[in-house]
């Protein structure tokens, strides 16, 4: 099986960033994990408003490679608390993210398979 976001990583956690706004962050291991991470051409705005019902305009995705960090913030989908919020703490919206599968993971997955 290739290996997912969630793999390569230490960590990927999701969280409030204000009442109104979820991060989420991907603490790579390595270089080559941040490379896949970092990857604009996998992991974009579009990708992220697809995953999470969000407009792609309102995500905002920052890379920090000194620390081999990618984090990503957008609006949450009602207020933190509100009556129709299932995730008060937003610490579950990190699954789908850490989930996929980025081009170079699976390519580097079936080239050891050879």
């Amino acid at each position: 099986m290739p290996e997912t976001l969630g793999d390569l990583a230490l960590e990927v956690r999701s969280k409030n960033a204000g009442p109104f706004w979820t991060t989420m962050e991907l603490f790579m291991r390595d270089e080559v994990g941040y490379a896949a991470a970092a990857d604009e051409d996998f992991l974009n705005e579009e990708v992220i408003a697809r995953l999470y019902g969000t407009p792609a305009e309102q995500v905002r995705i920052f890379r920090i490679p000194a620390l081999n960090v990618v984090k990503i913030s957008f609006p949450r989908p009602v207020p933190q608390g509100g009556f129709r919020d299932r995730d008060v703490h937003s610490g579950q919206h990190h699954v789908p993210l850490a989930l996929l599968i980025p081009p170079a993971a699976g390519a580097r997955r079936s080239g050891d398979a050879d």
